[in-house]
């Protein structure tokens, strides 16, 4: 079984976040869990629910501030493994390119 999580915490304030996101995102490293962290949060996998749980909880508590907001999205595969790699490696075979463009 494979979880996929996509977790974004925050703390509600003006002014850049980046320090309090990068406090939730180093409390990950204490869990056995694989994380990649794009623009809009942070994609976790692992092979637990229950390590999910523990490591979104951890992150959240991380961030310090009068008011946190955390988001987190499941996808629980119960009946075979999948990584969050494959997913997008599923969209762009049918895409017939990468799912993304060019920055530059």
């Amino acid at each position: 079984m494979t979880v996929i999580a996509m977790l974004s915490v925050a703390p509600v304030v003006e002014g850049s976040m980046a320090g309090a996101v990068a406090d939730a995102v180093d409390a990950l490293d204490e869990f056995d869990v694989d994380y990649e962290t794009n623009p809009m949060g942070t994609v976790i996998e692992a092979d637990e629910i229950e390590e999910v749980m523990a490591a979104a909880t951890a992150a959240h508590n991380a961030v310090d501030g009068d008011r946190v907001s955390t988001f987190l999205k499941i996808d629980d595969k119960r009946t075979r493994d999948q990584r969050a790699r494959e997913k997008v490696d599923a969209v762009e075979r049918e895409l017939g390119r990468p799912a993304r463009t060019d920055p530059d």
